[in-house]
């Protein structure tokens, strides 16, 4: 598996986390503190996260099938951009399991003499 392949989710999974806090956040100001703004900012946050959710989604389901995930994991990975900050922590999460696979892979052979 190449590295990029991981790359790509984590910058995925870090917007998307971000989105969905600045959500949240926003329908906080919209609804409990009835802030002026907070209606268009919301609208604009939420059509962003969920386009880039979808491209999330893509790229975690590339991710999961390269790394020959179970179901029930590719699922949980696929989930985390819907709950707020569980994204940042999936992401460490899979960064550490699939950092040594990607080194491995990327490695050289060792040559014979």
């Amino acid at each position: 598996m190449k590295k990029s392949v991981l790359t790509r989710y984590r910058v995925m999974a870090y917007v998307t986390g971000v989105l969905l806090i600045a959500l949240c956040l926003g329908m906080i100001a919209k609804y409990a503190l009835d802030l002026g703004g907070a209606a268009d900012f919301t609208q604009v946050v939420s059509i962003a996260h969920g386009w880039l959710y979808v491209i999330y989604l893509v790229f975690a389901f590339d991710l999961g099938s390269k790394a020959k995930w179970p179901v029930k994991k590719q699922l949980w990975v696929l989930l985390a951009g819907t709950v707020p900050t569980a994204a940042f922590f999936v992401e460490r999460r899979v960064t550490q399991e699939l950092d040594a696979k990607v080194a491995g892979a990327e490695a050289p052979a060792p040559v014979k003499a």
